[in-house]
């Protein structure tokens, strides 16, 4: 999605940022792995189907992704902002009758960066995203039965169970927005900034050299 390729988000233990070409060799090793292609019900692909996939999120106009850095690295200017890559997120618009509805999901790809509370912080930041830059009333989420540790994070966040699938084995959850949930998002996140990606980007090269 174009409105996000100069949008960099910062909060308190991750930084978000445009998934760019230089993030896909390190995307594509994640994806090797056969949990997360499970957890994500994802199919391997090769390193050029991956830039393929890369450069049609970033076109695409209905979806919207992220890739998640581990903040106090990335504020290592020593650091290539792909050693930093610890995980992605995503919205995607699968209604094209109704672009007020989106479907989020998250992945930490890094197994020592879970259980931490950033996948609880990057969901918020995400659906705040989502609420005043792209206008989403609803959010869905759609998590494998066994990820029981995402499912009771999502509750957490107040998404209401609302079917269950045995065949495909997993679980839709979903939460309006509504003024609770605005509030609550503004109580969580008023730490957070949204900065020039590139500016940003441009200032830790010219620190490293």
């Amino acid at each position: 999605m174009k409105i996000n390729e100069n949008t960099l988000l910062e909060g308190h233990k991750v930084v978000l940022v445009p998934y760019n070409s230089e993030h896909v060799p390190r995307y594509h090793e994640w994806m090797k792995s056969v949990e997360l292609q499970q957890l994500t019900a994802s199919e391997p692909l090769t390193l050029e189907q991956e830039y393929d996939m890369q450069r049609s999120w970033r076109e695409d106009t209905d979806k919207c992704t992220f890739i998640i850095l581990e903040k106090r690295r990335w504020l290592d200017s020593g650091a290539a902002e792909e050693q930093c890559m610890i995980g992605d997120v995503n919205i995607f618009l699968t209604d094209p009758t109704d672009l007020s509805l989106a479907e989020l999901e998250i992945m930490i790809a890094e197994p020592s960066y879970r259980g931490k509370g950033i996948g609880k912080e990057v969901t918020q930041m995400m659906m705040h995203y989502g609420v005043t830059k792209l206008g989403i009333s609803k959010f869905q989420v759609k998590i494998g039965l066994d990820n029981v540790i995402s499912i009771a994070m999502f509750e957490k966040l107040h998404f209401q169970k609302m079917s269950v699938c045995q065949v495909f084995k997993e679980v839709t959850l979903e939460a309006p927005v509504d003024d609770s949930l605005r509030r609550r998002l503004l109580l969580h996140l008023g730490h957070v900034t949204e900065r020039d990606y590139r500016a940003a980007r441009d200032q830790r090269q010219e620190t490293v050299a």
